[in-house]
């Protein structure tokens, strides 16, 4: 994937793209909002991957109405955390 903007498309959109389901989500701090909020103004490849995984996430909201137990839940966010921190080390 290359930039438009000044980035590293190897370094700058991998970092974006490693946080953009926490910054869809709103799970973090100012300082990265920011961080990835103008990579996103400048990098037209990375929008476009982030508007499709909103639209996505945002369809799946809207079909999904049952809701899972929440000892499933909670064990479903462990092993989505286990698996990042595995990609990331």
């Amino acid at each position: 994937m290359s930039c438009d903007g000044p980035y590293d498309a190897d370094s700058d959109c991998a970092k974006a793209l490693e946080r953009m389901f926490y910054f869809i989500d709103h799970e973090l701090g100012d300082a990265d909002v920011a961080e990835i909020q103008r990579h996103l103004d400048d990098c037209g490849p990375c929008l476009i991957k982030y508007d499709l995984e909103r639209t996505v996430k945002a369809l799946v909201a809207r079909s999904c109405t049952e809701h899972a137990p929440e000892t499933l839940r909670e064990r479903v966010l462990i092993s989505i955390r286990q698996v990042h921190l595995n990609i990331t080390e």
